[in-house]
């Protein structure tokens, strides 16, 4: 069967700022493929990250050197051998896993022998900036389900106080991005514990957090920078209590459905992330939300304009896409 590849960048505005403790976001840069065979298109993205060393030019370029092979007919098996794990892959991967379901008529969660999607909790981010301005964010999330608050380790006390005075309903999650030290992870815990923040995510930076080894944490952490592929589950099960599974960093739904299987059998809780990206980056990552405990997946909801047809979110609630966008016939 010949495909054809095809492969960009396509930049959507974000309507809001998003700041983390590395910088702030203001458009959301990604890599669109389309693979094409016996009149059926499938469709991936993948969001490159500068984190790890990734850029546009870079999954660009990438994807080019597979192009042969993938329109040869090579299978997403083969591709974990033909790709490094990252947002090209993803982008390929995913792609090749809608092209499947088209071609199969039927979705990608028959595929998988899993029930159809339905509607998906989602944390709501608020973004790094004073905790006045913060709470001032939160205030408007107060009655979602789920907050994820991003912090730096100015003043993160002031920052989570603020937002949980005026939110005092949803799970949270805590989200430092690398910034903090064993110290303030030790110091800050009674406080965590008061606030009834539910997760901490990836507080050390990843070359680091070997210190976590035989920690006690009083409240789970969760591994974002730390966790790429099922091969890191085994380093990490001492550290940590929880996997951030994103398909940028596992190199799409093939490795992301092997890491969520590897995190299960190391009794290892599971949580869905990904960057701000479009709806086409979010809807395979559902499949993995739907064995999640944790789901952050709000990327699309800061754009100010998504792809057509993609996800809608309303009151901390995504429902699936409109049928035919990703992974159904």
């Amino acid at each position: 069967m010949f495909r054809s590849l095809a492969a960009r960048s396509d930049a959507f505005a974000l309507a809001t700022p998003f700041r983390i403790s590395r910088g702030v976001k203001t458009v959301a840069d990604v890599v669109t493929v389309s693979i094409a065979a016996e009149g059926a298109v499938g469709w991936g993205e993948g969001v490159p990250y500068p984190r790890y060393g990734e850029s546009i030019a870079g999954a660009l370029a990438e994807i080019a050197a597979v192009r042969g092979a993938i329109e040869g007919g090579a299978s997403r098996e083969e591709l974990l051998t033909l790709m490094p794990a990252g947002a090209a892959r993803n982008a390929v991967d995913c792609a090749l896993w809608d092209l499947e379901a088209k071609l199969a008529g039927r979705s990608v969660t028959e595929l998988l022998g899993m029930a159809p999607l339905g509607p998906t909790a989602t944390a709501m981010t608020v973004s790094l900036d004073t905790p006045e301005a913060m709470a001032a964010a939160a205030r408007r999330l107060a009655d979602v389900p789920l907050i994820k608050i991003k912090v730096d380790r100015s003043d993160p006390e002031a920052q989570i106080r603020r937002v949980r005075e005026v939110a005092p309903g949803p799970r949270v999650i805590v989200d430092p991005n690398e910034s903090w030290t064993i110290a303030e992870i030790e110091r800050l815990q009674p406080m965590l514990v008061e606030l009834r923040v539910d997760l901490l995510e990836q507080p050390l930076p990843a070359g680091e957090d070997d210190a976590l080894e035989g920690f006690a944490p009083l409240i789970p952490i969760a591994a974002d920078e730390s966790a790429h592929i099922a091969d890191d589950v085994a380093a990490l099960a001492g550290r940590y209590q929880v996997i951030n599974i994103k398909l940028d960093k596992t190199g799409g739904l093939t490795g992301a459905l092997a890491l969520a299987e590897a995190a299960a059998a190391a009794g290892l809780g599971v949580m869905t992330g990904s960057m701000i990206s479009t709806s086409l980056s979010i809807a395979p990552a559902l499949v993995i939300a739907a064995r999640s405990g944790f789901v952050d997946l709000d990327g699309p909801l800061w754009l100010a304009e998504d792809r057509p047809g993609g996800v809608r979110g309303e009151r901390g609630v995504l429902s699936p896409p409109e049928p035919g966008f990703w992974g159904a016939p």
